[in-house]
């Protein structure tokens, strides 16, 4: 019998690069407030060569025209975005999987569309009390987008992939993520001194309706090459059977590698947050663009080895081992950071290596110890976690820091407390990791084998067993059941 299109590896490859488009134009979007901070925070208006009594005034130079935001006002697009995340990914993972990915990628690729256009709608309303209101309602549907896009990505990425290029894979879609946010922070600047502030937040826009037009895409891709696979109909009845109570079914592995995740990017996120401040407080000689180039190393480092990371990972397993490694090897980086003056590009460099390899071994596992159907679920608890983890360490850093103002230094005892915490975090991690490859080795050690070991080597599962309700065990036996066409080489 020939072979289908959807069983080639062009098909789920095809299926790879527009799911990569998803999220390449909303993080592009996310990113653009904290390139342009002084045009968010700037003045309503600036005198612009007007002449006062014969003379131009000193202070025009100096003047930033923009939508004259408080400090206050401008942290509350990031926080509002950040716990809207924490709350809703829960229950976007829960619906992805009771309605299925293409639901969940219509909708919530429509919803980054929805707060990205309010939001670049709202900064037409400067100087009025509308500006706020439309800006954080903006950033609320936009984070309740983003982050459920996130969840439905990966769930796609581990459907097409379980048993073939699964690191690869999502190292691809985190590496066009990063680019998002990288090509966001070179060239946004440049846009808004041609065209102006309300012009760049509607290219953001466009940039998410490009993330919509992929979403329509991927759903047709989606569905026509399940339905060649014959697994359309096997899928929506086990998506049918998901329930709440399926939570308690998560094992005790899943939770260990939530805990690790969660570690780890509570010593990642708040460090780069402050990390161009900082560099500028310890280090002389530092302006703040170059302080600002220094941090965004750490995403440097992760755009180019993403994808190379997880080849690796595919071909040699060992994610519960590295996972430890990564953990151990980023000790180093905060004890530099905080108790030596070695130049801080060794340390973001060095962070953004650990960065990779952690993303590309920690996230893929968790297709491994959930079952297929509850993916979306295991996804949403897991990026929740995560959020609130970063949210409550951004507020620890906060009190460590305690200074409220921008330009103020902070003294360097401060700042090594601050890697101080990133240190007990990290060494946390180190403890769960080590915790969870403890459980896994007993139960077979899943996540250290290679991607296609642990997708065939699995005994057969009896026709009658629920993969719902037998957890994590019968997640590769349903997996090589249901669907050999997609686990066979």
């Amino acid at each position: 019998m020939a072979e289908k299109p959807a069983e080639k590896a062009f098909y789920r490859f095809l299926v790879l690069f527009f799911n990569c488009l998803l999220t390449f134009g909303s993080y592009f979007c996310f990113d653009i407030p904290s390139v342009l901070q002084e045009q968010f925070q700037g003045n309503l208006t600036c005198p612009n060569s007007t002449v006062v009594n014969g003379t131009v005034p000193n202070t025009t130079a100096e003047c930033i025209e923009g939508l004259g935001m408080t400090p206050q006002e401008y942290n509350l697009l990031y926080a509002i975005y950040a716990w809207t995340n924490a709350l809703v990914v829960i229950m976007a993972g829960f619906l992805i999987d009771k309605l299925g990915n293409r639901f969940g990628v219509f909708l919530f690729s429509f919803l980054t569309v929805l707060g990205s256009a309010i939001f670049a709608l709202g900064s037409h309303f400067k100087g009025t009390g509308y500006l706020l209101p439309l800006m954080l309602t903006g950033r609320l549907l936009f984070g309740s987008g983003n982050g459920s896009l996130t969840i439905v990505q990966n769930r796609i990425t581990a459907f097409w992939f379980k048993g073939k290029e699964l690191a690869l894979a999502f190292g691809l879609t985190l590496a066009f993520s990063r680019l998002g946010s990288v090509l966001n922070f070179f060239f946004t600047q440049r846009f808004e001194a041609h065209f102006g502030i309300q012009w760049t937040l509607w290219g953001g826009t466009i940039l998410c309706v490009v993330g919509f037009l992929a979403a329509i895409t991927v759903s047709a891709l989606d569905k026509v090459g399940m339905k060649q696979l014959g697994l359309d109909g096997a899928i929506q009845e086990e998506s049918r059977k998901v329930r709440v109570q399926d939570v308690r079914q998560l094992s005790l592995r899943y939770w260990l590698l939530v805990l690790t995740i969660m570690f780890f990017y509570n010593g990642i996120f708040p460090f780069i947050a402050d990390a161009s401040k900082f560099i500028q407080d310890k280090y002389s000689g530092y302006s703040q663009k170059e302080a600002a180039y220094i941090a965004g190393a750490v995403y440097d480092s992760s755009l180019v080895l993403s994808a190379a990371v997880g080849i690796l990972i595919d071909y040699v397993g060992l994610r519960g081992v590295l996972a430890v490694a990564c953990a151990i090897l980023t000790l180093p980086v905060f004890a530099l950071l905080a108790f030596t003056f070695v130049p801080p590009l060794v340390s973001t460099i060095w962070l953004g290596v650990t960065y990779s390899f952690a993303a590309a071994s920690m996230w893929p596992s968790i297709p491994l110890v959930v079952p297929q159907a509850t993916l979306g679920t295991a996804m949403g608890l897991a990026t929740s976690v995560q959020m609130i983890g970063i949210g409550i360490s951004n507020l620890i850093v906060g009190q460590i820091l305690g200074t409220k103002s921008s330009d103020a230094k902070i003294p360097l005892w401060r700042w090594q407390r601050m890697m101080i915490f990133m240190l007990a975090n990290t060494i946390s991690c180190i403890i769960t990791s080590v915790l969870l490859n403890v459980i896994d080795h007993r139960q077979g050690g899943t996540l250290n084998k290679t991607t296609k070991r642990s997708a065939v080597q699995q005994p057969p599962a009896p026709p009658d067993r629920d993969p719902l309700l037998e957890g994590e065990e019968g997640q590769e036996e349903e997996a090589s059941v249901r669907s050999p066409s997609i686990n066979s080489s």
